[in-house]
């Protein structure tokens, strides 16, 4: 019986490790639309002492106005300090641009699941049987200051019957 279970547990944890190696690659993106000459990151900070501390930036990225729950949010809370080239999930986890729809996704979670699904958010390609690519969160929305105009609603279809009379 302990052999029966233990090896149920290796499967599920085997079956575990499989399924977040293949949450990557389920999600072929769209290159993140960096500002020309800002990435990668590194080029300006390499070298540059470590400074953690919340503060207004008065030299570099003065365009940035953080409008994204500012008064709770701070840069290196999101970018990651000692590799700006890489983002920063609250657990710790490293993580690539690319995978920038992992980071919003912790706080926009019900949005998160509606992308995953092809509700929220724009895809190109195929959705059975052949190659698609997401767009990521920044591709439509500034991660500093995402509100998004709201966009009007089209009309609803019309019935049929109420075109022809019947």
């Amino acid at each position: 019986m302990k052999i029966v279970l233990l090896l149920i547990s290796v499967i599920s944890i085997g079956l575990g490790l499989t399924a977040v190696a293949a949450q990557h690659d389920e999600y072929p993106v769209a290159s993140p639309p960096f500002s020309e000459g800002i990435f990668p990151c590194s080029n300006c900070h390499a070298g540059l002492e470590l400074n953690t501390k919340k503060r207004e930036l008065k030299d570099e990225h003065t365009s940035i106005r953080l409008h994204h729950a500012e008064k709770e949010r701070w840069c290196l809370d999101c970018h990651n300090g000692p590799n700006r080239d890489k983002l920063k999930l609250a657990d710790g986890e490293i993580i690539d641009f690319t995978e920038s729809y992992r980071l919003c996704g912790q706080c926009h979670g019900n949005i998160y699941r509606d992308w995953k699904a092809g509700i929220h958010g724009k895809r190109v390609g195929f959705f059975k049987g052949g190659k698609r690519t997401y767009f990521l969160c920044v591709n439509c929305h500034n991660p500093h200051d995402p509100k998004f105009k709201p966009l009007k609603p089209e009309p609803p279809p019309t019935r049929p019957e109420s075109q022809y009379g019947k």
